[in-house]
This record gives structure tokens, sequence and C-alpha cells, in this order.
């Protein structure tokens, strides 16, 4: 079975093949419901499709990340991805976490210096479902310039506990991402009666779903419930402007237990991979 690249004829094929797999296809909807093909932004990809009897997708952004959607490919099918990727500079790769490594040990770059998540246990809520506990005193405000320091600060923390990123790299990684937060208007940070608490946000939107990301405690406020108010909060915000399903991965037993309290059930797993700035050989 080999690849083809996908054209915009093609492309609601794969839109309506991700949506029924959207669970560990997220980003992938994200980046095309945002971008489309072709683009020349960070997040903007290249697709491609298998051809044969069965469908599976493969994607590239220009920025060097791989998204994985194919759930029936073998080892030769994710060897023969290479040259879609050979000689670039990888950001990372993302999916369900058997195609993940499945992925990585058949191309090589398992051997490649990263921080691999192997898997994390994937959740799912219908918004209309969700327990909201009590908030009396707390409230949601979106990142803006005045709270960059914060965020930037927290989400360094997140990149050393969460990521793996090495620590010469996570201020400026983590400068970057709330950068693009505070563009987008996706994350918010928690108020617990005027003091700034807690962090969560959105890391993918497509249609009228959510994928939760970046929720971060600081350390020493952690025990407090304030993780499970944060994303409770920002979900009724997004379920007032018409969202109706949140999809997340939990890094740890207590995160899972945060979302479990507000309603959240399990369903699948997802693994990432960051590359340390190595070019894929």
């Amino acid at each position: 079975m080999s690849w083809e690249e996908v054209g915009g004829n093609d492309l609601d094929k794969v839109v309506v093949f991700l949506k029924e797999r959207i669970q560990s296809s997220m980003f992938f909807l994200s980046n095309l419901e945002a971008h489309g093909l072709g683009s020349s932004d960070a997040y903007g990809m290249r697709v491609w499709a298998q051809t044969g009897s069965t469908l599976g997708v493969f994607g590239i952004s220009n920025s060097g990340f791989i998204l994985l959607q194919a759930p029936d490919a073998r080892a030769v099918d994710w060897a023969a991805t290479a040259p879609m990727w050979r000689g670039r500079k990888l950001l990372g790769c993302s999916g369900d976490s058997r195609q993940v490594a499945d992925f990585l040990e058949a191309t090589g770059l398992a051997g490649c210096p990263m921080a691999f998540n192997p898997e994390e246990p994937g959740y799912v809520l219908a918004l209309d479902q969700m327990l909201i506990p009590d908030c009396a005193g707390f409230e949601v405000v979106p990142i803006d310039d005045s709270l960059r320091l914060l965020a930037t600060q927290w989400r360094a923390v997140y990149h050393g506990e969460v990521l793996g990123t090495p620590e010469a790299q996570r201020y400026a990684a983590a400068a970057e991402d709330i950068d693009g937060y505070i563009a987008r208007g996706s994350h918010r940070i928690l108020f617990k009666q005027g003091l700034p608490v807690a962090m969560t946000g959105f890391n993918a939107q497509a249609g009228d779903a959510v994928q939760i990301g970046a929720v971060f405690t600081p350390p020493e406020t952690r025990g407090q419930g304030l993780a499970r108010r944060a994303v409770a909060l920002h979900l009724a915000e997004a379920r007032e402007r018409g969202v109706k399903q949140a999809i997340l991965f939990a890094a740890n037993e207590p995160a899972a237990r945060a979302y479990e309290a507000i309603g959240f059930q399990r369903k699948g797993s997802m693994s990432m991979a960051m590359f340390h700035g190595e070019d894929a050989q």
C-alpha cells in the first residue's frame, strides 16, 4: 500500500474519516479547519492518504509536526512515509498510542533524542452532561499581556514536568506558546478571590468540539480541586457559544481524577513525542 498526497477535491473525504475518529484526530482536524491545505502558516499542512481498500492519513505541518491517523497501517506503510519527512527538522509526532509507537519503530525515529509520553489515557465529555463543582469566588480570565509573564513562568514549569523539554529550552518554548495562546484567545487563568491559581486552555477546536490542554496548577496550590474548576468554568464558557463536546488526555493520575470528577469518561489513548531539535535521518 502506498501514499498519495491529498488535494482539495479529496479533502472532504479525509475530514469525514478524521471526524469518525475524533478522539485522536483533534489536532489534525483543527489544523485543517483553520488552514486547509497548502497554507504557509506554521500550522499549515501537507497530507497524504493511503491508497487501497482502507483509508489512513499522514500529515506534517510546516513547523515539522507529524500527525497520524491510519489504524490499519503496517510497519511497511509507516516506513514508506520517509520521503515525506526525511531530511527535515522534525518538531514532534502525535496520534493514537499504538500508531505512534509503530510509526517511530518502523521509521527508526524511535532512536532520536526526544521526550516521549508513551500512553496518555483519553477522556470525552458531552457538555450537557458536565458536572460543575462549587465555583463561588472563582473566575477564569483570558490570558493577555498583563498575565503574560506569570503564564510564561507556569508554562515553562509545565514544559519540564510534562513535556520533558530540556531546561535550557523551556522558557523560550513557553514564551512562544503563550504568544500563541494570547493571539488565539484560547487559554485562561483561574482566579480565586482575585489571586491567580491555575491555568487551562483549548489546544485544538474543530466544529463543535474542543480539546483541552496545558492544564497547570502550580506546585504550591495543588490538591485543592483547582484544575477541575478551571476546566469546568472554561467549558461552561465554551458551551454558551455552542461547543458540545470536549476531549482531553490525562498526563497523570491526579489529573485523571480531576477530569472524572466533572463527568469525563475514559476513551482511547494518545501519545506524543517531542524531538529535541534533531534533523531526521
